[in-house]
């Protein structure tokens, strides 16, 4: 076979190959046109005394508004109890938790960093105090979060089901309108609650933790004798053994959280950075246990085959397959003339094919999810509209990141954020 057929050869595959990984994700995005904010109807047995753990990071600004938000949930107030570990902090974050009524762990580990290993240090102080026991599941939230007045009675009505480990909640942004890059971050997490979570549940196939706004059953936490998830993305490492275990995570339609998401494209690196390097953390972990639950079939089969596909490779085979393009394009360079053409044709096609499919493909979310959620979506009109073209910029942006992320090393970095007072900007 000539090289030139291998090559044609190759995208081939290659295209099919990734287009047959993610072609259920098909079937979830019609589900999810179809269900239209479904609200769960269960009738509550009993409202429970939960606790909130909040991990922080020099978030002085922010972490008061936060408690406030909780403070006025419409829950019985001595149903909820707030904790807070101020997480290496050099500013006035546990003073201020102080003021606004949580009770405040202080904590100072240079050597152990990241949320994962702030929040098992905080389960473990509340276990030594005596005050876990108390609490029959714990909300986990981040310091920039604002939470809606029905969140916790909402998550209670879908935990009281008594079918799931963990519930999840609808993870909104209260600043899409600051720029692009706010903006695809946002459109990311509604397209994540609409047309990922929300048909997981209609097919009951277990949901995954997205880093803030969940629910966890105290007794998984005294099971594992704390939080034992410490990769970079820990959230999703929770996620990823509960599919490989067999049990469910649930989604909550009616909560919802208003998040803080990154403006500078700096800050947005660093973190997605870290999130593809734990990525891989978590598929080298959790691989070979989510393809052997996959091959158990029915819902717990889907359940490990969306988490391990969240965690593998598609964006690295697209991308790997990108620089074989462009690799084998440079050696058809220096070979007799009459080849390069041929070659070059056959690269270009493949690159600029790849480059518009995925573009088309990430726009077509775009509109849909922005349509889906468009008044739910806290911006001016004209910025739901702009932002949607660089949606797929932003994604295009994971292919260098995603390489980078195999080879370099990735440390936990905080993101600075801000006042919450733009919340309250008119839709």
């Amino acid at each position: 076979m000539k090289l030139v057929d291998f090559v044609s050869s190759f995208n081939q595959v290659l295209g099919c190959t990734i287009a047959a990984l993610y072609l259920y994700q098909v079937v979830y995005l019609v589900i999810g046109m179809l269900r239209r904010n479904r609200r769960d109807l269960h009738e509550v047995s009993r409202l429970r005394r939960y606790g909130v753990l909040i991990s922080a990071r020099n978030e002085e600004g922010v972490i008061g508004e936060l408690i406030a938000s909780l403070r006025a949930q419409n829950y019985p107030a001595d149903l909820l109890d707030i904790y807070v570990v101020a997480d290496n902090c050099t500013d006035r974050t546990a003073e201020v938790a102080r003021a606004a009524g949580a009770t405040v762990y202080r904590r100072f580990n240079r050597l152990e960093v990241g949320k994962g290993y702030a929040l098992d240090f905080l389960l473990k102080k509340l276990m030594e105090d005596g005050l876990f026991d108390r609490d029959e599941g714990f909300f986990v939230f981040d310091a920039d979060n604002l939470v809606d007045p029905n969140f916790v009675a909402e998550m209670n009505r879908t935990y009281d089901t008594g079918k799931f480990v963990a519930v999840t909640s609808y993870r909104n942004s209260k600043n899409f309108g600051d720029n692009w890059i706010s903006a695809a971050y946002s459109i990311w997490f509604l397209r994540e609650a609409r047309f990922l979570n929300s048909a997981r549940m209609a097919l009951g196939v277990t949901c995954h933790v997205s880093g803030t706004g969940f629910l966890i059953s105290s007794d998984v936490i005294r099971e594992k004798g704390g939080w034992p998830y410490h990769l970079m993305t820990e959230d999703l490492e929770f996620s990823a053994e509960c599919a490989a275990m067999g049990e469910k995570v649930g989604y909550c339609e009616g909560a919802v959280i208003y998040d803080e998401q990154p403006t500078s494209f700096r800050q947005s690196w660093d973190q997605r950075m870290r999130w593809a390097k734990g990525f891989y953390q978590v598929s080298g972990r959790y691989g070979l246990s989510l393809l052997k639950g996959t091959l158990r079939g029915g819902r717990r089969g889907l359940g490990c085959y969306d988490i391990f596909m969240l965690v593998a490779p598609g964006m690295l085979l697209t991308t790997l397959g990108s620089a074989f393009q462009i690799v084998t394009l440079a050696a058809y360079l220096m070979a007799p003339d009459y080849a390069v053409p041929q070659v070059l044709n056959l690269a270009t096609d493949f690159l600029g094919a790849g480059f518009l499919s995925f573009y088309g493909g990430m726009l077509l979310y775009g509109i849909v999810t922005v349509a889906s959620e468009w008044g739910r979506i806290r911006a001016k009109a004209w910025q739901k509209l702009v932002y949607i073209p660089l949606f797929p910029i932003f994604m295009i942006s994971y292919f260098p990141l995603t390489i980078a992320a195999l080879f370099q090393k990735v440390e936990w970095k905080p993101i600075q954020h801000k006042s919450t007072a733009q919340l309250d900007r008119a839709a």
